[in-house]
């Protein structure tokens, strides 16, 4: 099931990278796309122009990609635009790890917040320094408080506990408190993580989820808080793992800023940013729900599902009855095959009555009598008084058998409702037929609406291709990883699948080379010739870099292999003609081999009239600039790293230099570190 909600953890991490990202950015422009969404653009020094997607009730993130904008903004985009445009980020916060934003504005006015509610229906509230509501996309009335115009904004009355905030105790306590609750019930309600979040805690812990909150001990409690802890840190401390959960057919499944053990055995695209991750699931799935928007999609399920439960229905009574027909009918030839022994005994029981004895004492002699030979009183299980019916077991069947009936008569019965039953399943037949082809049709609807989810590769990478902003004076290349080798050839590397494919596909050609380091989910590298013999310098910094940049990076290995090849050696059919993965390509011919490349990679620094970063092999950036770091395979990550980055490169710099490239962001420096991790290389 593709994901639905945009959890507290997703906004503490993506809240956490943009506070890096956009305070103390100015408001350029301020778009409205449809009923729900609005793009901030956004201006840094130093940096392309920033854009911020806001869905109410949905998402938050920075975004790569450009809307069509409507020609004429609605009224609320231009009420935004009168208060905000030309203001200042002054900060953004989540309010108490709820599901609600904060962005602070400073203006000529005064401080102005924007209120983003990512819960329900959503909605975005401009309020003054006073939380006086200025504006909202949906004024509305509800039974907790109101969204109207110049009234105070009331937030809703929170249900649960911030979890940066609880104690070890009060956990403990809320869960005793819970009683049979189910455990994971009580933890996503309590510190409002949601339920995949409870899930994935009791899951590291090792407690079934089902389990009740009353059985719980104190050590796991202990461990559960430790664990709920350690997730709190990875967000807050920036330590993310972002990636995009792939479902059986590639598609997308789930967007999380941390690995998950409920997907460890699931295939992953990783980002280096949650960010990123979240604006490449989002565009996918807003392409196929727009792709489908004329279609009534959730009709057809709701239809499908209503069918689905009368075909079961049907099919479940059609067996029961068929089932009823064949016991009856077993039942009719057994009291026949038995018909002697039934009679025999049958009359001895009358005949007892007739002379005055009670049912009950006269079933209890007989069973008492057990007499061989005769209908087995063995056979008699109980006495039904009511019924003046004696509930029989004969060959492994049982029945009912009725001592005011005579044997014809206790077999005809059975014999008539098998009968009925058959009639009834025979009827049913016909409605089940029917059901099955209205099920297959809504199917049919539905397989062709859901087809147009998950577009080819081709398809998704042209509508990416269209929608993916260009920034002022950029390159082609500078979508991709590169750098300029120190004989001055331009290297590209993909980023992930779409992008391998498209840096294959649509920029390299026959004379360049393609290199691919012997790992799965490595990037491939094209050494663009340009009409010029590539030097052994650059294939050798190429195949440095197409390692670095490879997952081994991540795993913190040494070395590598990798492998350079023409790019009219790669193909998209395998050897059986198979076709290959997206993203992937199969090599045939010689493969040129490197074994044993290190895993090393540097980032520079350039201070001129602007300050700017370069990163790549260590060869090439020296060629560059003398003022340079050397990173290896590290557990530092995130924020932390790229700290220690800048703050080494200053170390690097002539003292007049350091204050002016002290102020540039180390957003700046991530797109050269290899998953955002590592180590700096001591220096002799």
């Amino acid at each position: 099931m593709r994901k639905k909600d945009f959890s507290s953890f997703d906004i503490a991490a993506a809240i956490q990278e943009l506070k890096g990202l956009i305070v103390d950015s100015r408001v350029n422009n301020i778009y409205q796309l449809d009923e729900k969404t609005v793009i901030f653009k956004l201006h840094k020094t130093d940096m392309p122009p920033i854009r911020i997607v806001v869905e109410a009730g949905r998402r938050l993130h920075a975004t790569s990609y450009a809307e069509e904008n409507p020609a004429e903004p609605p009224a609320f985009c231009m009420s935004l635009r009168k208060y905000l445009r030309g203001a200042w980020v002054a900060s953004v916060d989540q309010y108490e790890f709820e599901r609600i934003v904060t962005i602070s504005f400073r203006t000529k006015t005064g401080l102005l917040k924007l209120v983003v509610e990512l819960f329900g229906e959503g909605n975005i509230i401009l309020t003054n320094e006073q939380n006086v509501i200025i504006n909202a996309l949906a004024f509305k009335k509800m039974r907790d408080r109101d969204i109207l115009h110049n009234i105070v904004l009331q937030l809703p009355p929170s249900s649960s506990k911030n979890p940066f905030k609880v104690t070890e105790g009060e956990l403990e306590e809320a869960l005793k408190n819970a009683g049979e609750t189910e455990v994971v019930r009580s933890i996503a309600r309590f510190l409002g993580v949601g339920g995949v979040y409870a899930e994935e805690i009791l899951l590291r812990v090792g407690v079934e989820k089902t389990k009740h909150c009353n059985t719980i001990t104190k050590g796991e409690v202990e461990e559960i808080f430790g664990v709920l802890q350690e997730l709190l840190s990875a967000i807050s401390s920036m330590h993310l793992e972002p990636c995009i959960v792939l479902g059986e057919d590639e598609d997308f499944l789930d967007v999380v800023p941390l690995k998950l053990k409920r997907y460890e055995n699931c295939k992953t695209q990783v980002y280096d940013s949650f960010n990123r991750a979240l604006d490449e699931f989002y565009l996918r799935v807003t392409v196929a729900e727009r792709a489908i928007n004329s279609v009534e999609v959730d009709k057809l399920k709701k239809e499908a599902e209503r069918l689905r439960r009368i075909v079961a229905d049907q099919e479940k009574s059609i067996n029961e009855d068929v089932a009823k027909a064949e016991r009856d009918k077993l039942i009719g030839d057994t009291i026949y095959a038995h018909y002697s022994e039934l009679q025999t005994f049958q009359d001895q029981l009358l005949k007892a009555n007739q002379q005055g004895k009670e049912w009950n004492i006269i079933v209890a002699e007989a069973l008492a009598a057990k007499k061989t030979g005769k209908i087995p009183e063995a056979y008699i299980e109980s006495f039904d008084g009511k019924n003046l019916a004696l509930n029989l077991g004969i060959d492994n069947v049982h029945f009912s058998f009725s001592i005011r009936n005579s044997i014809f008569e206790n077999a005809g019965e059975y014999y008539d409702k098998g009968k009925k039953a058959k009639q009834k399943s025979d009827g049913a037949l016909t409605a089940l037929d029917d059901s099955k082809k209205k099920l297959a049709k809504i199917d049919k609807e539905l397989s062709d609406a859901e087809a147009l989810k998950s577009l080819k590769p081709a398809e998704i990478i042209e509508a990416l291709s269209k929608r993916k902003v260009e920034l002022e004076n950029k390159e082609w290349f500078e979508k991709f990883h590169w750098f300029t080798s120190s004989d001055g050839f331009l290297v590209v590397a993909g980023k992930d699948t779409v992008s391998n494919e498209v840096l294959v596909k649509k920029y390299a050609v026959q004379e360049d080379v393609v290199f691919h380091a012997e790992i799965a989910g490595a990037p491939f590298v094209v050494v663009k010739a340009e009409g010029k013999t590539i030097s052994e310098q650059t294939l050798h910094e190429a195949g440095e870099f197409a390692a670095t940049f490879s997952r081994a990076w991540r795993e913190n290995a040494g070395s590598a292999d990798v492998y350079w090849v023409k790019v009219d050696q790669l193909s998209k059919s395998g050897p059986s003609g198979e076709s290959v993965p997206h993203g992937a390509f199969a090599v045939v011919g010689k493969r040129n081999w490197t074994r044993n490349v290190p895993l090393k990679t540097a980032v520079g620094i350039i201070v001129n009239e602007d300050t700017s970063y370069v990163g790549g092999p260590v060869d090439a950036v020296k060629a560059k600039t003398k003022s340079y770091i050397v990173l290896l395979p590290g557990d530092t990550q995130g924020k932390d790293l790229l700290k220690q980055i800048l703050k080494s490169l200053m170390l690097k710099l002539p003292k007049e230099q350091r204050e002016k490239a002290g102020k540039t962001s180390i957003e700046q420096i991530r797109e050269f570190v290899p998953y955002t991790k590592g180590t700096i290389a001591k220096t002799t």
